[in-house]
C-alpha cells in the first residue's frame, strides 16, 4: 500500500471548478433576458461541484474556483472549439467576445497554467484534479453512474492514478458505481487535455465527474464528499 501511494504523496496538488456557479457579469445581462431557468440548469453550471471543491481545498497545494456560468464561455474548452460560447454569446459583437476571453476565460486558466509551469520548473511533479457534476438523464438516457473519473488512457501516469482512486472510492462505499471515461471521454477537449499538451512530463489531470442526483440546493450529499475527500486523503498520504 505505501508503495502504491508513494507517486502520488510526493506531488503538487492543485484542485480547479469550472463550472462552480451561474453568475453572468452584469455587462452582459442584457444577453440572458428571460434564461433564469437555463442558467438554473445544469446547462448553466454543475450543481454540488463547487461544494465539494470547498471540501478538497484543503488538501490542495493550489485551488482555484469559477462562479460565472459557462453559458457566457466554456471555460472547459479551447478557443477553438464550436462551443465555447453558448447560444446567448456566439452572436454578440466580436469586441465584446474579445472582452470576455480576456478578462474571464484566459485570467482564470492562465492562473492555473502559470502555477503548474512554475512547479514543474521547480522539479515538481503534479497532480491535478478538476471537480465537475454531471446530470443523471440526458436527452431521456439515464446515466447509470455515481462517480466518474476522466484521464487519458494514453497517460500510464493517470490510468495508475484512477485505477488507484477507483479503489479507494470502492473501499470507502462498495456500492458506488463508479466509472472510468464516463460520461465523457478523458482524451476530449477540455481544460486537462489542454494542460496534458502543454505539460507532457510530471503533470496528471483528472476530471472528476459526480452524479448530480446527490445534490440538492447546490450541495452534495454528505456521504458522497466523505468518501471522495478520504480516498483522496489515502492516496496523497503515506
Amino acid at each position: 500500500m505505501f508503495a502504491r501511494k508513494q507517486a502520488f504523496c510526493t506531488m503538487k496538488l492543485i484542485v480547479t471548478c469550472e463550472h462552480g456557479g451561474n453568475d453572468i457579469p452584469k455587462p452582459f445581462k442584457k444577453y440572458f433576458k428571460d434564461s433564469t431557468s437555463v442558467l438554473n440548469s445544469h446547462r448553466g453550471y454543475d450543481l454540488g461541484a463547487l461544494d465539494i471543491f470547498k471540501s478538497l481545498e484543503p488538501l490542495a497545494d493550489y485551488a482555484l474556483y469559477s462562479e460565472t456560468s459557462r453559458l457566457l464561455i466554456e471555460l472547459n474548452r479551447s478557443l477553438h472549439h464550436p462551443k465555447l460560447f453558448s447560444e446567448f454569446t456566439k452572436g454578440i459583437p466580436k469586441q465584446e467576445k474579445e472582452s470576455i476571453i480576456q478578462s474571464h476565460y484566459l485570467v482564470y486558466r492562465n492562473q492555473v497554467e502559470n502555477t503548474i509551469k512554475s512547479w514543474i520548473d521547480n522539479g515538481e511533479a503534479v497532480l491535478h484534479i478538476s471537480m465537475h457534476s454531471f446530470t443523471p438523464i440526458l436527452n431521456k438516457v439515464e446515466r447509470h453512474c455515481d462517480l466518474g473519473l476522466l484521464y487519458d488512457s494514453k497517460k500510464q501516469g493517470e490510468k495508475t492514478f484512477a485505477t488507484n482512486f477507483k479503489e479507494d472510492l470502492k473501499a470507502q462505499n462498495p456500492n458506488l458505481i463508479v466509472r472510468f471515461n464516463y460520461p465523457y471521454l478523458g482524451k476530449a477537449d477540455g481544460f486537462t487535455t489542454y494542460l496534458r499538451k502543454q505539460f507532457p512530463s510530471n503533470y496528471l489531470g483528472i476530471e472528476v465527474e459526480v452524479n448530480q442526483k446527490y445534490a440538492q440546493h447546490n450541495q452534495m450529499h454528505f456521504e458522497i464528499k466523505e468518501v471522495i475527500i478520504l480516498a483522496l486523503k489515502d492516496l496523497l498520504t503515506t
